[in-house]
């Protein structure tokens, strides 16, 4: 019968146990249910019922976009090198992007995002300010080399994804196209029933000036994003440390260098320092050491250079901001080999004194070069040395003395050193205060399923999109850019929904919104059940039928459980008592219905949760 899913045919192999390498729960159930097979690290087959839940996702956001007034295109995965190359792209992105060598010798990627497509096709099609606004997009799959792909399809290699861009005169244009595109995003995901936090961000190897993400709120989210009472909302890599003023230094007294043997941890040097160097007003505590963490960069052209980070010791450095930061460059901690060159650094005991402007002569080298002259008219590198902003002016430290087992006490920042810049490194703590004032933060975690940019002129520029406006002036059009990781929402949608024993879809993304079960090994059960199934096709539900004879009631309902759909219908022995049972997975809670009722019973139901959702 044409439009049921029948479980004796279908393409589908459920699984008692966990997959070895799944780690959250979406990633074990999709595969446990079917949905996804592994390939690669990273990387997933998508089975039928898999499809169906992805494409019910596609549908979503093409109403959606088409509702907003874009319109969709498709462009190819398989790209040239050039238009990457113009946007500096290219290099920038590193060894996220996957290339290739066709066999004429041309350079080829492929996407990890279409920019450029989309800048170069309006460029060859529309030269005029009539033919603004526009707003293109596509569902289209993606691929980044990611390093560490983890949790199945929530970060992949290859991934499906919508983008869409927006095409402007000017600032006020490009406001209001990326409005409706935020409004857009925010349909979207109330359709999906995704819960989601519209939070501040970076906007990376992109580009552009405002940015925002759409996090789904979960624990085994990679992304941390506070939110205050007073409402600011940003990821932890778009937090700016509110500007600390300036300290009098007046009374500190002159550097001194310590001997500090065995003050390898900041606990220790904190005991130590109280015990053999008290402070005259109060005790020394973690906060007032300066603790170095030494990085490696390896900027886009692959030069590498040592930084040195100097922030307080009471708090930990976040890697995830130091590469905010750092950006376009990719950020590690220094090995041995990298901190040869800089002989000013020793490991464990570094501090300003010998890295930074002061190290160099006392000029701030923004960009100048590494090296400091020596009597003898040597040079030797110096490392870089960048603020955490929680380190005010005239501020009090303890630092590394540069020499093992030697710390300098009373150093202050602007009277005894400075630094070559400041950088975001700390971490950021629940109960720090948000950069507008609008009171303490909290920290969650969450998912990024959608990212909307300001990009501006960048690509526009780059690339030569130009129209002439009413006055028959050449103008650059400024551009919006729009994602929403569509493979990722259907994780994000089985993380949301499910319980101990499987998933439990919503009806709006469901494989099917009915599961049948014929419990018995009478032919008047499945005759019964085919029935059921016939007419609810025919009403235009979708029907998963469980036709298995040879299978058990017992391992049949282990599947619908573990399967998820929304709802089911178990023809089995209140059949004898002309009845059968409607069951809700979500609640689990069951109803006796008569045979003749059974079909016009489950559409009332389905309209109710559709009408809900």
């Amino acid at each position: 019968m044409a439009g049921v899913l029948r479980m004796s045919s279908l393409f589908v192999r459920t699984l008692r146990e966990d997959p070895a390498d799944a780690e959250v729960a979406s990633h074990k159930l999709l595969v446990r249910g079917g949905y996804v097979r592994r390939v690669a690290p990273g990387i997933y087959t998508l089975l039928p019922l898999g499809l169906r839940v992805l494409r019910k996702v596609e549908r979503v956001v093409r109403e959606e976009m088409d509702a907003s007034g874009a319109q969709e295109v498709l462009f190819p995965a398989l790209l040239p090198r050039e238009p990457y190359e113009a946007t500096n792209r290219w290099s920038e992105y590193g060894p996220t992007l996957f290339k290739l060598v066709d066999r004429k010798g041309n350079d080829m990627l492929l996407a990890p995002t279409h920019e450029e497509m989309f800048t170069l096709l309006v460029k060859d099609l529309y030269s005029s300010y009539k033919d603004l606004p526009l707003t293109l997009y596509q569902i289209q799959t993606k691929y980044r080399d990611e390093a560490r792909p983890r949790a199945g399809v929530i970060r992949g290699r290859e991934f499906v994804m919508k983008d869409a861009y927006s095409f402007d005169m000017d600032e006020a244009g490009l406001d209001a196209s990326y409005n409706t595109m935020r409004a857009a995003y925010q349909r979207i995901f109330e359709r999906l029933g995704l819960p989601y936090a519209i939070v501040s961000a970076m906007s990376g190897a992109m580009g552009g000036s405002r940015s925002e993400e759409f996090l789904f709120p979960t624990a085994i989210g990679e992304d941390t994003f506070v939110r205050s009472a007073g409402g600011y909302a940003a990821n932890t890599e778009a937090v700016t440390t509110p500007q600390l003023p300036e300290q009098d230094f007046s009374d500190v007294p002159a550097p001194e260098l310590v001997d500090t043997p065995g003050a390898k941890t900041i606990a220790d040097l904190v005991e130590m320092a109280n015990r053999v160097h008290p402070r005259s007003d109060r005790p020394w505590n973690a906060a007032d050491t300066l603790k170095s963490v030494i990085v490696t960069l390896t900027h886009p052209d692959g030069e590498k250079e040592v930084v040195v980070i100097a922030l307080p010791g009471d708090r930990e450095v976040d890697m995830k901001r130091v590469e905010a930061s750092l950006a376009p460059a990719e950020v590690e901690l220094a090995s041995p080999e990298d901190m040869e060159k800089y002989p000013g650094i020793v490991p464990g005991y570094t501090g300003p004194g010998a890295v930074g402007p002061q190290a160099r002569g006392g000029a701030v080298a923004d960009g100048a070069d590494d090296g400091a002259a020596t009597g003898d008219g040597a040079t030797v590198s110096v490392a870089r040395l960048l603020l955490d902003p929680h380190v005010a002016r005239g501020s009090r430290w303890i630092a590394g003395g540069n020499a093992v087992d030697k710390h300098v006490f009373n150093l202050v920042y602007g009277r005894d050193f400075e630094a070559d810049g400041t950088i975001e490194a700390a971490e950021v703590r629940a109960g720090d205060e948000a950069p507008d004032g609008s009171g303490p933060l909290d920290i969650a975690r969450g998912i990024e399923i959608g990212h909307i940019f300001q990009l501006g002129r960048k690509y526009a520029e780059a690339l030569g999109l130009t129209v002439l406006d009413e006055n028959g002036k050449t103008r650059v059009v400024t551009m919006g850019s729009y994602g929403v990781g569509v493979s990722r929402v259907l994780a994000a949608i089985a993380e949301q929904y499910h319980d101990e024993k499987g998933l439990v879809w919503p009806v709006g993304v469901a494989p099917a919104q009915v599961h049948i079960l014929a419990a018995g090994k009478d032919d008047a059960v499945f005759s019964a059940a085919e029935d059921l199934a016939t007419q609810l096709t025919a009403a235009g539900i979708e029907v998963l039928f469980d036709d298995r004879r040879k299978v058990s009631a017992g391992v049949k309902f282990a599947d619908y459980e573990l399967l998820g759909m929304p709802y089911a219908v178990v023809v089995g022995r209140g059949l004898a008592n002309g009845t059968v049972e409607v069951r809700t997975r979500a609640t689990g809670e069951s109803e006796d219905v008569a045979v003749a009722d059974a079909a016009a019973r489950v559409q009332e139901i389905l309209a109710a949760a559709r009408a809900s959702e």
